[in-house]
């Protein structure tokens, strides 16, 4: 359902989601289309992207794309940013979603998952921007959002390369804002907390660690993914033309106490 308030008005506009099949960015697409854009779906899979398409468009009754390509590769990124423009128009907002987790005790972390996290979760991102940046920049506008994370500022044990990942990523949403912002892009971060998801299911499913969780987190609960769709149209809105380089964590309050 469209806004009825000309600063969250997105209508009409173009959105580019990575990771878009599941979890987090399947949601946060659907929240795009419910409020009008025309929705690119990235991931490598072409049989889960097209069936997340499909029902994605039955659902919402919106315009939905389906473009396969790998986020961690300049040239297949290059020429997804393009056929995402050739299929759905000119990009007006990414949404860099991509990421995964590997969950190990540092001492024992494996270097190949260390530079698989680094390529998901932090190059994926600066490529992707980057592509999407060479085409909003002549234009004078775009939206770019990095789902960054509740560990952009905080760690747990046996997920220290996820956090560094996530920190880097916060860092590098600013850095884009620096050099982006004076040719009208806005380039911020969604730092999702404890997010209920298939991806999360092992963690959902352990008594106490969703002990933990309810206890750790003011709101007193889990999160949905859902939940996420408010702070990502206000930040793919104009509502935030004047926000840039900003992170704002999604987590039920965990952040922000001890």
């Amino acid at each position: 359902m469209a806004s009825h308030s000309p600063l969250f008005a997105i209508e009409g506009r173009v959105a580019l989601v990575t990771g878009g099949s599941r979890g987090i960015g399947r949601a946060l697409a659907s929240g795009l289309l419910e409020a009008g854009c025309a929705v690119v779906v990235n991931g490598r899979d072409t049989a889960a992207l097209d069936r997340t398409r499909g029902e994605l468009a039955d659902a919402t009754g919106g315009t939905v794309h389906a473009v396969a390509f790998d986020v961690t590769d300049a040239e297949a990124v290059s020429r997804g940013v393009a056929a995402a423009e050739e299929v759905a128009g000119p990009l007006d907002i990414l949404v860099n979603n991509a990421g995964l987790q590997h969950r190990a005790p540092l001492l024992d972390f494996p270097d190949d998952a260390w530079r698989h996290l680094l390529d998901t979760n932090l190059t994926s991102a600066y490529l992707v921007g980057r592509a999407a940046a060479r085409r909003m920049i002549p234009r004078g506008h775009g939206k770019i959002i990095n789902i960054c994370s509740l560990q952009s500022e905080v760690a747990r044990p046996g997920i220290a390369a996820y956090a560094a990942t996530k920190g880097a990523l916060k860092m590098l949403t600013k850095g884009m804002c620096a050099d982006w912002a004076p040719h009208g892009l806005q380039v911020n971060g969604l730092g999702p907390g404890y997010i209920r998801t298939e991806l999360t299911r092992p963690l959902v499913d352990d008594p106490d660690f969703t002990a933990w969780v309810r206890r750790r987190t003011p709101a007193g609960r889990w999160g949905d993914p859902g939940d996420l769709i408010g702070a990502l149209l206000f930040l793919a809105s104009p509502a935030s033309d004047f926000v840039n380089g900003q992170i704002i964590y999604v987590d039920g309050g965990m952040s922000s106490v001890l």
